[in-house]
């Protein structure tokens, strides 16, 4: 294909819209490179097959690439090739036989047909990346699509309190794969997960917010298809405005806003994981599919004195680089387009301390954080931060601007050692129950911005936490040596599944202990999918690449033995939305606390620091009562062996509300006296009779 071979006459564009815009004439091309020096737009027949039309895009604007084609339609499939200095020792790995994807593309159609092609130097060159490879990659490559998003005045969007917050972490083909309400030709897609069947049961549950894995575009590894298996999280992406078309139903990309809208009608939030912090092209031996090749020195932060080797902040292999305005840009626009065209009504943002590094390391004040806090639509969303990576400084828990939620892991280890019985985690388990403060009480930040959470789509569910005592990831073919070692988990007395009834009685109550002490606890509660019906990975904390039973939710335990636990949750998020004493909004809100000792008096400073004593109460109380909600609660904790005496409060009467030792309790049971027995590893809830 050659310049000569042009079938249409190109016009000079917009430099001001990156990606590709149709505006009812032609379609607009616009892509960033500060370092190229030619840019190539391709053209591709219907089915993605033949490239038939190879035009130089003629203009040059404050770094950007543009052109338009007057009489192009939506639907049109393209891809650029990108012509520079190929020198690797510089940063710079320009190959213009390498066919790639626009940063800004909105759909991509294929997969990634992984071969020699895709890689810009010579796999078995042994200057491997400093050689120079002429393989052209088009025939392997997925082919970026125009749309026309149809646009419509429905933005109407549930816009939950943070205080009311219940985050539900869910992935689009686990969802719905093995439900039996869902169409097959539905299921694994955006058009399954907006069935009513599913939204219905998340609004069941009495959940406000469904956070989804991630749904960028992203290709599969090309290790793992060897060996089998598939990325099945996600966390890989390569076009950070297309949907991952293998999600795609019969509506294609128009399902994943339907999908938001049935979510929408149900009064229920959608959240997107995102993962701005790395691409799928890896490091100086990855492949080079879009940014490598695009501008690799802009868009990567490499070395400063060996800009041929990556920044791996990451642990992936390359780190994006925020620092650089357009790069920066990208970012924000992305964002933008997910929350204003998709009407996603917010973000988790992975590895988000990447986003927040500056050459001399994180910062709280850095361009992104700025960006996104004063964007007047971003600002307005929300926003959740992953507050670590692997870099120097990288553990950020309590370093996000105000504004900013985070995943709070200490909430998670610290909730599993107290009731694993782990001596002197009392005092840290008191700060974790009560929004953890020490950590998130400074620049008017709120008890929402600690995300807690007791199981997460990466490590042990919950079922597994009390079913294991090691991790099991055979099935990864690492030889079990990926995944976590530090679970902080314990099978009481078998490894796995037991027909012993006295060990699974012993783990249905501490799956009830950690439910109880997650939704009673201020701060805002994630619930991992299936956890409230004990689902299994069978001791796999590491699922990454299980796209198959091991991780699809069965439908079938839901509505099977399990039904007391998953009833047990509704009741537990129920009493957490009736009751806003559960879930205290400020810090100084004016509510009385107090912890107290099974005596029935006020924990003492020697008993804190005494690490056996475990056995803890929690008064709360309102000093100004409401019209409506509780006004005093109790909240019990024994996560000792053995049954314990707890001294009431003799102030009031009290009554019990909910144990996790009597789970069928349903309604309030008055108390006859001050003393309440509470049975070994227990939680109760007790309010003013």
């Amino acid at each position: 294909m050659t310049e000569n071979d042009k079938r249409h006459a190109i016009q000079s564009g917009d430099f001001t819209r990156l990606g590709a815009h149709y505006d009812g004439q032609g379609i607009n091309f616009a892509i960033f490179s500060a370092h190229a020096e030619r840019v190539e737009l391709c053209l591709f027949d219907e089915d993605g097959k033949r490239e038939i039309e190879r035009i130089v895009l003629p203009e040059y604007t404050n770094e950007i690439w543009h052109g338009y084609l007057p009489g192009l339609k939506p639907g049109t499939l393209y891809g650029y090739r990108v012509h520079g200095p190929f020198d690797p020792e510089k940063g710079h790995r320009f190959n213009p036989n390498k066919l790639l994807v626009d940063p800004y593309t909105r759909e991509l159609v294929g997969e990634v047909e992984w071969s020699q092609a895709q890689f810009g130097y010579g796999l078995d060159d042994e200057q491997k990346d400093l050689s120079f490879d002429e393989t052209d990659s088009a025939a392997g490559m997925p082919k970026c699509r125009v749309i026309d998003i149809e646009r419509d005045a429905r933005v109407e969007r549930p816009c939950v309190p943070w205080s009311q917050t219940i985050f539900y972490e869910a992935h689009v083909k686990g969802m719905t794969m093995l439900h039996p309400a869902i169409p097959e030709t539905l299921r694994g897609t955006f058009d399954g997960l907006g069935q009513g069947a599913i939204v219905d049961y998340v609004k069941s549950l009495g959940i406000t917010s469904i956070e989804l894995l991630p749904i960028h575009y992203f290709p599969d590894d090309s290790h793992l298809l060897d060996k089998g298996l598939r990325n099945y999280w996600g966390y890989n992406s390569l076009a950070f405005f297309a949907p991952a078309s293998r999600y795609y139903g019969p509506r294609g990309l128009a399902g994943f806003r339907d999908m938001v809208r049935a979510f929408h009608d149900a009064g229920i939030e959608v959240i997107l994981d995102v993962v701005y912090n790395h691409t799928a092209e890896g490091n100086q031996l990855g492949p080079t599919l879009s940014f490598k090749g695009i501008d690799n020195f802009s868009y990567y932060r490499t070395l400063p004195d060996q800009p041929r080797y990556y920044i791996n902040d990451t642990g992936t292999g390359n780190t994006i680089n925020t620092s650089h305005p357009r790069v920066l840009q990208m970012v924000t626009d992305s964002l933008r387009y997910w929350a204003e065209e998709m009407e996603v009504d917010g973000f988790r943002f992975d590895l988000g301390t990447i986003l927040g590094r500056e050459p001399e390391g994180f910062d709280q004040r850095s361009g992104f954080f700025d960006a996104v806090g004063q964007d007047p639509v971003l600002s307005k969303v929300k926003l959740v931060g992953e507050p670590w990576d692997i870099g120097p400084g990288g553990y950020q828990v309590g370093g996000f601007p105000p504004g900013w939620a985070e995943w709070n892991d200490k909430y998670r280890d610290t909730v599993r050692d107290y009731w694993k019985g782990t001596p002197g985690t009392t005092r840290d388990f008191a700060a974790r129950i009560l929004g953890s403060g020490d950590v998130y009480d400074l620049r008017g930040r709120r008890p929402w911005a600690s995300v807690n959470f007791i199981a997460a789509h990466d490590g042990f569910t919950l079922n597994d936490l009390v079913s294991y005592n090691d991790k099991h990831n055979e099935a990864n073919g690492e030889d079990n040596n990926d995944g976590h070692n530090d679970n902080r988990s314990y099978n009481y007395g078998a490894e796995g599944p037991t027909d012993e009834d006295g060990v699974n009685t012993v783990r249905e109550r501490q799956k009830r202990n950690f439910l109880g002490t997650l939704f009673l606890s201020h701060g805002t509660p994630m619930l991992l999918a299936g956890d409230e019906f004990g689902r299994s990975q069978m001791g796999n904390n590491n699922g990454y690449c299980q796209d198959n039973e091991l991780n699809w939710l069965h439908w079938e335990d839901a509505y099977g033995s399990a039904e007391d636990l998953r009833a047990f949750t509704r009741r537990l998020i129920a009493l957490r939305q009736e009751h806003s004493i559960l879930r205290r909004e400020n810090w100084r809100d004016g509510l009385a606390v107090i912890w107290l000792n099974p005596g029935g008096g006020e924990h003492t400073e020697d008993q804190w620091d005494d690490g056996s004593n475990t056995s803890i109460g929690l008064r709360i109380s309102r000093v100004q009562p409401l019209e409506e909600g509780w006004d005093d609660v109790l909240i019990l904790f024994n996560p000792l062996d053995g049954g314990i005496d707890f001294t009431l409060p003799d102030d009031k009467r009290w009554a019990l509300e909910l144990s996790t030792s009597n789970p069928e309790l349903q309604g309030t049971e008055r108390l006859d006296g001050q003393v309440l027995q509470l049975e070994a590893r227990s939680l109760a809830l007790l309010r003013q009779a």
